[in-house]
């Protein structure tokens, strides 16, 4: 029984891959059609694409046009290609929009972009356009059975572009550029004042202002230590952290250690 299910099988494959062969050689565009929506309900997207990529261009205002489009975009994002799904569904809503996949197409063209953001070190360009395609998504489609997961997927990608921002504020501490940290670190916690990482970057900001001023000619000495105390204050004001109030109270100690060169 196994010997005679396997030879179906095996004439079944033969005879499918010699139809796709045929349709990919006829010069009809009906039987690449046929063949390519055959080939996408199987689930095989890498051949329906090859397809779908010939036929393309004379399918343009015929009445299959929609949904050939439609698969063909689907058939991209099955792959993961998403530069291209994302072009596809973008294109498709901007032709088709009084399609009933029209909405749906919208948020998988975002979502393309979405698949293309980087990992927070790497260059954020993708992150950005991917955040604005969600967003008007959001915007245009309020009540979209999709909204709930197009809000998770901004959630994520703007977490990101805050990480990216806070990581490159605190690399001047690490690079002892001290004044740019400072800076860095100051708007940081200015444009995400709600951000996760705000007790670290009063932490990092506090440590900056206190090199800076150690490391300063006398001139300028003072004056930077009683802004790193203005620092302190800030930090102890909104941690819990018991690590970075046992290293502030030391670098507290020390500035105040310090200060008193300037009270005789």
């Amino acid at each position: 029984m196994k010997k005679i299910l396997c030879f179906i099988l095996l004439v079944s494959f033969f005879c499918s891959c010699s139809e796709y062969q045929k349709a990919l050689k006829s010069e009809d565009v009906g039987v690449k059609y046929e063949m390519a929506s055959k080939l996408y309900d199987l689930g095989k997207f890498e051949k329906a694409i090859r397809i779908f990529e010939e036929i393309a261009p004379a399918y343009r205002g015929k009445p299959q046009a929609e949904k050939m489009f439609y698969m063909f975009a689907q058939s991209y994002y099955r792959t993961k290609q998403y530069y291209l799904a994302g072009y596809q569904f973008e294109s498709f809503a901007s032709s088709y929009p009084k399609s009933e996949k029209v909405e749906e197409a919208s948020f998988l063209g975002a979502k393309s972009y979405s698949k293309l953001s980087p990992v927070y070190s790497l260059d954020q360009a993708d992150t950005f356009k991917a955040i604005n395609k969600l967003q008007e998504f959001i915007d245009v489609y309020p009540n979209s059975e999709f909204v709930n997961e197009a809000n998770a997927d901004l959630k994520i990608l703007t977490d990101k572009i805050e990480k990216k921002v806070y990581e490159n504020a605190k690399q001047y501490n690490t690079i002892s550029d001290y004044k740019s940290a400072i800076v860095a670190l100051d708007n940081f916690i200015s444009d995400y004042p709600g951000t996760k990482y705000k007790e670290e970057a009063l932490f990092f900001r506090l440590d900056s202002a206190y090199r800076l001023a150690i490391n300063s000619v006398v001139s300028k000495m003072q004056d930077r230590l009683l802004n790193a105390k203005v620092a302190y204050g800030n930090l102890i004001k909104n941690t819990e952290n018991k690590e970075y109030r046992e290293k502030a109270d030391e670098m507290l100690a020390k500035i105040e250690k310090d200060l008193q060169q300037f009270s005789k």
